[in-house]
């Protein structure tokens, strides 16, 4: 199954001479929108994710989050955390997390880098948690092994059922003529696991938000995920709506979730 999955995975890539054309890297995230999903979450803590985390967390009790981004998926847990362990390989990401840490204190020790790769010097923790990490991670086995060993009572994923640039698919096509894979999905990521010997339990819901509240935000995250410049937005945007993609449908959000033996 970790095969297959390496395999499904690297369909994802993007042709080296349309990456050489792209006036940006088309695979680069803005520290900036993922705090400001973090903060949404702090506000509104909700849903299946926090709920396995919490119910699993004794009080006082540690959290590791791989994969951490500016920390939306641990967090909003912070009346009952004891320590966060947070491993990302942006320090940008890094350090919009310890400033929302710092004001709410929450104890946090920070790693710098990849998960498997740091996994040795990464102390265990009560739960492990990776949220919206697995589609970027070749290696699954490893990566769930890893995290698996690393938590005392439950490990939590949260993913999209599809790859998370699945929605740019048709737009994908239009410019490019680039037919794009339609697996891995959270259904492989299940198989891998149980292979594993894990009792996977899950939940799925619509995701809590609408990707763009725009057009013109689709147009300016669309140029970059399809290696073009900004100045086509009106044009991505335009083909967008012609193919039918306007509003951008939510995704379906799994929650998986294993007791750790």
């Amino acid at each position: 199954m970790d095969e297959q999955w390496r395999a499904d995975l690297a369909r994802w890539g993007i042709p080296d001479e349309i990456v050489a054309r792209a006036p940006a890297s088309p695979w680069e995230h803005s520290p900036a929108r993922f705090a400001e999903r973090t903060d949404r979450a702090l506000a509104d803590p909700e849903g299946p994710t926090l709920a396995r985390v919490a119910e699993a967390l004794p009080a006082g009790g540690s959290v590791l989050d791989v994969g951490a981004g500016t920390g939306a998926a641990s967090l909003p847990l912070a009346g009952s955390l004891g320590e966060l362990i947070a491993v990302d390989s942006s320090a940008a990401m890094l350090a919009e997390l310890t400033s929302r840490a710092d004001r709410l204190g929450v104890p946090t020790r920070i790693i710098r880098g990849r998960w498997p790769d740091v996994a040795a010097e990464t102390p265990a923790a009560d739960v492990a948690i990776a949220a919206h990490v697995v589609y970027n991670v070749p290696d699954l086995a490893a990566f769930l092994t890893e995290l698996s060993g690393h938590a005392r009572r439950r490990v939590v994923l949260e993913l999209t059922e599809r790859h998370p640039m699945s929605w740019l698919n048709p737009l994908w096509e239009h410019f490019h003529g680039l037919v794009r894979p339609e697996r891995p999905t959270a259904h492989d990521v299940i198989a891998v696991a149980e292979a594993l010997g894990h009792e996977v339990h899950q939940e799925r819901r619509l995701a809590p938000l609408t990707r763009f509240t725009t057009l013109e935000e689709l147009g300016e995250s669309a140029c970059r995920r399809l290696c073009l410049g900004r100045d086509r937005a009106e044009e991505v945007i335009a083909a967008a709506v012609e193919l039918d993609m306007w509003p951008v449908p939510r995704d379906r959000w799994f929650t998986l979730w294993w007791e750790s033996e």
